[in-house]
């Protein structure tokens, strides 16, 4: 198994436990809401009501956000070597390793440390369609391009 392939996988898994642990958070608050209707305690019972229903929104937004995050990773196919920096690439820069797909953070695979970063991510876009021996600046630090995968 090629790096990249390792990268994506890991990224892959990582985003697919993200939204289950997000959909059982919810499930959990869900049932806890049902419990808490049960609840006759006034004001207090309204408070924690509200507040519930706020974490659950919250809850959701995140769901919302990993879900996309594991469609944006759906779409690429490791496979795919491209000469231009497209999604799905793996980049290897002065600066170290990125892995532009979705922002899932920084990650090491085997000693090798990999950052995922965003195409729609500031350093994302001077980085697509780039090439190769390419350079970029970005708040004052130049990125080489050693090589796209």
């Amino acid at each position: 198994m090629t790096l990249k392939h390792k990268i994506y996988h890991h990224y892959l898994q990582l985003a697919r436990q993200k939204v289950l642990q997000l959909q059982q958070v919810l499930a959990d608050l869900k049932e806890t809401g049902s419990n808490e209707t049960k609840s006759t305690a006034g004001d207090k019972h309204e408070t924690a009501l509200a507040m519930l229903q706020i974490e659950q929104a919250q809850k959701r937004e995140q769901l919302k956000e990993a879900q996309a995050q594991l469609a944006a990773l759906n779409k690429i196919n490791p496979a795919v070597t491209t000469v231009r920096i497209v999604p799905g690439s793996l980049i290897k820069t002065n600066r170290g390793y990125l892995f532009m797909s979705t922002a899932l953070g920084k990650t090491v695979i085997g000693d090798i440390a990999v950052i995922a970063l965003s195409p729609q991510s500031p350093l994302g876009l001077k980085l697509l369609t780039l090439t190769a021996g390419a350079t970029t600046e970005i708040n004052n630090n130049p990125y080489i391009i050693e090589s796209v995968e």
